[in-house]
């Protein structure tokens, strides 16, 4: 099994419905208190771009099979990490549009806020959110969707999520997008309690964050390490805003890979052993035929 450090330098520059819409869950305090961490699945088909239907959750009986859910298609799940309680992931919805944009898709938002506040809850239950996606999965693969035919994108702790549910299939699932994989207590975690290559048929990952919220070790058979993996253009150095100046950085790969969806002008990676290397100016060339020729960051 082979892995590829990419490293690149950047700077930071409706339809009315006829099915029923939902919303996702917010982690405010109301809803957390005495709540079950119900996980719920929400489809956003080509149809119906702006509506959130609710395929799987409480009391789920038949609404999949009511949806506008569509077998034939590639299917996007989107799995988000640790969230703060009071916040809401805003990301999401650009993302889901973004990947409708771009191509014919089902895209599915995983929805496991409720067990997702307080990190170290998180984690333990992580394992229970990776059982129920992959039986969701095992649902759609009985309408006729093939196991190559979907793609995990998992926000930090989501990406390793992803990678247990790509385990639980032997890595036959088509691919998965970390986006910053988590580093705190996965940094030094052994190969079956993190994302690894071997978790789908390609892996990727693009670090953002190395020197804080993500892990700064490769996990993918590509990570892309953006300016190095940390300090990104345009987050403050500066305790202004301290919830911005922690989550800033980690972020930016969520941002990154929307925007690689959403901008034809590609985002390119060049394979280089080291940071200090790519820096040097040694690492500039797409014509080594030994190492993968800089690959880019999106929906290939």
């Amino acid at each position: 099994m082979f892995s590829f450090l990419i490293f690149l330098s950047i700077k930071w520059a409706g339809k009315t419905p006829s099915v029923s819409c939902s919303t996702l869950q917010g982690a405010s305090w109301r809803l957390l208190q005495g709540s079950e961490k119900q996980i719920q699945f929400f489809l956003f088909a080509p149809e119906y771009p702006d509506c959130a239907q609710l395929i799987s959750g409480k009391n789920d009986e038949g609404k999949l099979r009511d949806s506008t859910f569509n077998s034939s298609l590639e299917t996007k799940l989107i799995i988000h990490g640790y969230r703060a309680p009071g916040t809401k992931s805003s990301w999401i919805n650009i993302m889901v549009q973004a990947l409708l944009e771009k191509a014919q898709v089902n895209v599915v938002v995983v929805d496991w806020t409720l067990g997702a506040v307080f990190y170290k809850n998180a984690i333990h239950t992580s394992l229970q959110v990776s059982l129920e996606i992959s039986a969701f999965i095992n649902k759609l693969i009985a309408l006729g969707s093939s196991e190559s035919s979907f793609q995990l994108i998992g926000v930090s702790l989501g990406a390793h999520i992803a990678g247990f549910v790509g385990r639980f299939f032997e890595g036959r699932l088509g691919r998965i997008t970390a986006l910053d994989p988590a580093g705190p207590s996965f940094t030094h975690a052994d190969v079956d309690e993190r994302l690894d290559p071997t978790d789908a048929i390609f892996v990727e990952a693009i670090h953002t964050d190395t020197d804080n919220l993500g892990i700064r070790i490769p996990v993918g058979h590509i990570d892309y390490f953006v300016n190095g993996g940390k300090d990104q253009p345009g987050c403050s150095r500066f305790f202004s805003s301290v919830y911005s100046y922690v989550i800033c950085d980690h972020m930016r790969a969520v941002h990154l890979y929307i925007s690689s969806v959403q901008n034809p002008c590609s985002l390119k990676g060049f394979p280089c052993s080291s940071y200090g290397d790519f820096i040097s100016g040694n690492c500039m060339s797409c014509l080594n035929s030994s190492l993968l020729a800089c690959p880019q960051i999106g929906m290939l």
